[in-house]
Formats: C-alpha cells, sequence, structure tokens
C-alpha cells in the first residue's frame, strides 16, 4: 500500500477499514492533503469525497487534534484527529469520532494510568 498526499478514497479505503476495526468501528474519517477522502461508519464507506474541518486543521497544522466540531456531520461530537508523516511532511489525517459519548476516550485515559496498571488493575 502506497500513501501519497494525492491519495484518494480509493487508496485510502484498506487503510481506513483496517483503523475502523480497530476501534471497534467507530466511525473514521480519512484523507490526504491534496484529496478528499472517506467518512466510515458501521463497517461501510458513507461518504466517499469526505473532508470535515478538523481533518483539514490537522493536514494544516501536522498537530494531533482532540477537539468538537461545531459543523459537518459529527458537529457536537468528539472527535480525535492524527496526521500522517512522510519524512516530516503531513501527507494524511485520520480522525476517529467519539459516539460514545466520551467513554472511549475516558477508557483510552484509564488505560494510560501507570498507577492503576502497577496495581495490576487491568489483569
Amino acid at each position: 500500500m502506497k500513501i501519497t498526499a494525492s491519495s484518494g478514497g480509493d487508496e485510502l479505503r484498506d487503510l481506513g477499514m483496517c483503523i475502523h476495526e480497530l476501534v471497534n468501528r467507530l466511525p473514521l474519517t480519512i484523507r490526504s492533503k491534496n484529496s478528499p477522502g472517506l467518512r466510515i461508519e458501521d463497517d461501510k464507506v458513507v461518504d466517499d469525497s469526505y473532508t470535515g474541518p478538523v481533518l483539514e486543521k490537522v493536514l494544516e497544522s501536522g498537530e494531533i487534534a482532540r477537539e468538537t466540531p461545531e459543523s459537518g456531520p459529527y458537529k457536537g461530537t468528539s472527535v480525535i484527529v492524527v496526521p500522517l508523516k512522510e519524512k516530516g511532511e503531513v501527507i494524511c489525517a485520520v480522525g476517529i469520532v467519539d459516539v460514545t459519548k466520551g467513554l472511549f476516550t475516558d477508557m483510552v485515559e484509564i488505560a494510560r494510568r501507570p498507577e492503576d496498571v502497577d496495581r495490576g488493575e487491568f489483569y
């Protein structure tokens, strides 16, 4: 698989579907720097020419964003968007939509707390 700054939805589909499964099928968005991408929900591509405000912000800044969009189909729902970089240049952005009303994000944070892991609470 070769992802570039101009990859379209067809080229991003396998990566998007893979990540979608890894996050227990939370809605996922993915786009390259120069082309619209995909919006994936319930194991299906629901938009094959997608962009969103947080994806665009991450493509521009190159920084991870954890925020709640004020527009678009996920308006009012927390998203986490990360850049994919090649040789220091942002080529793609991937986002998940936390439709669990924060439970997903909370579980990730709880799992990172070393004092809880050291006490064996997750085993």
